[in-house]
């Protein structure tokens, strides 16, 4: 059986393709904070709350740095997977990278290496030490079904079923709902490992939704797609492994922020203001952060379309910041929404006001990274975040070193400033590399030319 015939519609493509592609993958990035969410607000409810909170938080630390392993496998996925033959290279690239993290995983979880890990690499007090081990048991398995999400995510998206995914994050979402009335019901909130379970059961659901429509996908490749040059693993890790160093790469940014601004005069605060304004920035973010993806299915057949997408949908965020940074809607959903007041409320609104240059960056930073895809140069995005995280710490030291008193705004502003730096790296090179090209098809033209009039 062949690909479904709207598949091969291209010349079709115009905002309402784009819209029915795009809007359900933001819907679905936007619905991944819920699952935080929940989670916490069913922690809260534990005797000692801030102990069960502390040890979730710091075993989701360290999950979410092998994670960002996992997830990359999505835009890989996405990018390489257009037939079965490709399909099973991706599967075993899959296996080799899950097997890899769960093995150190495991390394973590069950010997002394995990006491060692979180007590001197996290700083985790030695009463809190067991606790978060004991979650981390139970996260490790986690990452096993987030990349096989992911695995069928790219699969999924590259054939614009793009619905399946906010299908899969509700359902995931609902059974996360009941397994937390459970528990609380239960009178079972008692440890950090239950908010683990919850995340669990959430992501093995949404994985199993993943799983049955990405094989549905599958079954109607062909088994050798012509013109697609993806037959071997090694092609496929050539592109997978840039897009995992770069994530690597920018784990250093979050720790790194916090360090410094555990050095400004009023570092509680600082601190406290800096997270406020980043998760009020994510909130809205979160609705671009699957700009790539259009990129990567639709720019080669209608580029100037895409661009122009791009342009009205990367202002939105913007649009909102601006009215949350500078009107009362700011002020009301600080203290109403997230319990904020006093000087606190003050620093996260300056720190929001920062972050709006962010906003500005960071869609279109996505969308040249989505060209790297397209070209499958995705190395460059190695040497680009290197860049960025040198420009974030190069900002923050200078800035906590001769403004010590601007607190949370620190870290806003190198944080922009770092995403900025990294999108012009990859937009130099982007032109530059076209300029080459260019210059090469002249050449080539001009020699043609010759070798006729010679003739």
């Amino acid at each position: 059986m062949g690909i479904p015939a709207e598949l091969e519609r291209q010349k079709s493509i115009g905002y309402s393709t784009l819209l029915r592609f795009f809007i359900p993958l933001s819907i679905s990035a936007s619905l991944v904070t819920i699952s935080h969410v929940i989670i916490n607000s069913t922690l809260a409810k534990a005797s000692n709350p801030a102990a069960v909170i502390a040890s979730y938080a710091i075993a989701m630390s360290l999950f979410g740095i092998l994670e960002r392993i996992a997830v990359m496998l999505r835009p890989t996925s996405a990018a390489l997977v257009k037939d079965k033959t490709s399909f099973r290279q991706m599967y075993m690239i899959t296996f080799y990278v899950l097997s890899a993290i769960f093995t150190v995983s495991i390394l973590v979880a069950f010997t002394p290496i995990g006491e060692w890990v979180f007590s001197s690499l996290f700083n985790v007090e030695a009463s809190v030490i067991g606790a978060t081990v004991d979650t981390y048991k139970v996260l490790l398995f986690v990452t096993i079904f987030s990349g096989t999400r992911c695995l069928f995510h790219g699969i999924i998206i590259s054939h614009f079923r793009t619905k399946w995914l906010t299908i899969g994050m509700v359902v995931r979402l609902l059974f996360m709902v009941g397994a937390a009335a459970i528990f609380i019901s239960q009178d079972m909130v008692d440890h950090g490992s239950i908010g683990a379970y919850i995340f669990l059961i959430g992501m093995a659901i949404e994985a199993l939704v993943s799983l049955l429509e990405g094989m549905h996908v599958v079954r109607q490749l062909p088994e050798k797609k012509q013109g697609h040059r993806i037959e071997k693993k090694r092609q496929i890790f050539k592109f997978y492994w840039p897009l995992m160093a770069a994530s690597l790469i920018a784990v250093i940014i979050g720790p790194a922020v916090n360090i410094v601004l555990g050095w400004s005069r009023e570092a509680e605060t600082a601190i406290a203001a800096y997270s406020i304004a980043l998760s009020i920035t994510h909130l809205f973010l979160s609705f671009t952060s699957y700009i790539h993806q259009v990129v990567l299915n639709f720019y080669k057949s209608s580029s100037k379309l895409v661009t122009r997408f791009v342009l009205l949908f990367s202002n939105l965020p913007v649009l909102v910041l601006l009215v949350m940074a500078y009107s009362p809607v700011g002020i009301w959903f600080l203290r109403t929404i997230m319990g904020v007041s006093g000087e606190l409320l003050d620093e996260s609104l300056t720190a929001l006001r920062f972050f709006i240059w962010l906003a500005i960056f960071f869609p279109w930073l996505d969308f040249v990274n989505g060209l790297l895809m397209v070209r499958g140069e995705t190395r460059i995005m190695s040497f680009s975040q290197a860049g960025n995280v040198a420009a974030t710490i190069s900002c923050l030291l200078l800035l906590i070193t001769f403004s010590p008193e601007k607190g949370g705004m620190i870290g806003a502003f190198s944080q922009s400033f770092g995403v900025m730096v990294e999108l012009s790296i990859v937009s130099l090179y982007l032109y530059v590399a076209s300029r080459r090209k260019r210059n090469t098809l002249t050449d080539r033209s001009h020699h043609l030319f010759t070798k006729r009039m010679d003739k």
